[in-house]
């Protein structure tokens, strides 16, 4: 007498051992404090970041552009790279005045 296995008993074997992997190294992660945090660019590859100047706003614009009137680049050294970095922070309660100097928003802008 001839036995043979099932091929979906098998295939269902597979299965689980790879969900136990999967739900094995998601808990890993989750204990060792370990995020994955994934990082938005301000601008895309190509442009770089402006801020409107004496109000709160930002676009991007490309790289052999200058920008247009009523926006101003960021001072050297404080661009926004990532959504949510220090810079990104930073400019969210700040911009420029027309002669450059960093001013506080007014609330509610």
């Amino acid at each position: 007498m001839r036995v043979t296995r099932s091929r979906t008993g098998a295939l269902r074997a597979r299965a689980a051992v790879a969900h136990a992997g999967l739900a094995a190294v998601v808990a890993v992660l989750a204990l060792s404090g370990c995020s994955l945090r994934i990082e938005e660019a301000v601008c895309g590859g190509g442009s770089y970041p402006v801020l409107a100047v004496n109000s709160g706003g930002g676009d991007c614009v490309p790289d052999d552009e200058e920008p247009a009137a009523g926006w101003a680049r960021y001072p050297k050294g404080k661009e926004p790279e990532k959504v949510g970095d220090e810079w990104d922070v930073y400019w969210s309660t700040r911009t420029l005045d027309e002669s450059g100097r960093i001013v506080e928003l007014p609330d509610g802008e």
